[in-house]
């Protein structure tokens, strides 16, 4: 596995004068390949570069509004997200992309390919909607505490998490991963790599990250039975922190969605994986 910086990057003016940063690896002309990053990180950290190069991909990653270069939206929506990729995509040429998404990017992606903006999906170690009523008996406290107060409360949520700092969420990752992926996150050039992107996400301060987390661990609003492409989500059989359940609700709330447990990971599966992940979604793509 190796990850690498980005071959191109820049920022997209949206209609409305924000800016939407990208950053690109791959070949200019291989298949569109967007990745909606995990939890406050930038668009600097991408998927293993052997996987870019043996499959053809054009890899684009994209900072949410608020996070690296992007303008912050204090207001924004999963629909605003998804119009923002919509121009982007129209801007840049790519056509409805697939996307993979990781961790916390999973309902960003969704409310893309519920908006028919992107041709299939991937949802890696996919965050869930903790705040679905069938989760109320299984979540800690702690963690029902702060979905409610992201349903109930989202100002009060929002100020609890824009205290959060690129090294409170690199302790928060290891301390609550388990030992094959801290392997994996500790391993020198990934942890400058992921190091680097939680310093870009925070760049402008925690904002961007709290509104990303409320609208996450709040309730969605995204119509995820109306999802007409083909979708995939994987999680690591170790992961026990991104959703209750692994998927399993998840996957059946979405039509014709697939699910997949890989033995002997947690949520670096996005990175150890990388080449099984982005094989299956090019198969979506080749039938579409």
């Amino acid at each position: 596995m190796l990850i690498v910086p980005p071959l191109r990057v820049g920022e997209e003016r949206l209609p409305d004068g924000r800016l939407l940063g990208w950053a690109e690896w791959g070949r200019e002309d291989g298949t569109p390949v967007l990745l909606c990053p995990g939890a406050a990180t930038s668009r600097h950290l991408g998927l293993d570069a052997a996987a870019v190069s043996d499959l053809g991909i054009r890899l684009i990653s994209v900072d949410r509004p608020g996070l690296g270069s992007s303008t912050p939206a204090p207001r924004r929506t999963f629909a605003d997200f998804a119009a923002d990729i919509r121009t982007l995509a129209n801007r840049r040429g790519l056509g409805r992309p697939a996307v993979i998404a990781h961790s916390q990017g999973a309902p960003f992606a969704l409310a893309c390919a519920a908006a028919g903006v992107v041709g299939a999906s991937a949802v890696v170690s996919g965050a869930d909607e903790v705040a679905d009523p069938r989760f109320a008996d299984v979540l800690p406290p702690r963690l029902r505490h702060l979905v409610d107060l992201c349903v109930d409360e989202p100002h009060r949520a929002e100020e609890i998490f824009a205290a959060f700092t690129a090294q409170t969420m690199w302790e928060m990752v290891l301390g609550g991963s388990p030992a094959c992926d801290v392997a994996v996150y500790r391993e020198e050039s990934f942890a400058a790599a992921y190091l680097r992107a939680l310093r870009e996400g925070f760049a402008q301060g925690a904002g961007g990250y709290a509104r990303d987390t409320v609208l996450a661990m709040g309730r969605w609003g995204i119509d995820l039975a109306s999802i007409a492409v083909p979708v995939d989500v994987w999680y690591g059989a170790e992961d026990l922190s991104h959703s209750p359940d692994q998927g399993v609700g998840l996957t059946s709330r979405i039509p014709g969605a697939v699910r997949h447990l890989v033995p002997g990971v947690g949520g670096s599966v996005l990175w150890t994986h990388s080449h099984r992940i982005v094989r299956a979604l090019l198969e979506h793509v080749e039938r579409t």
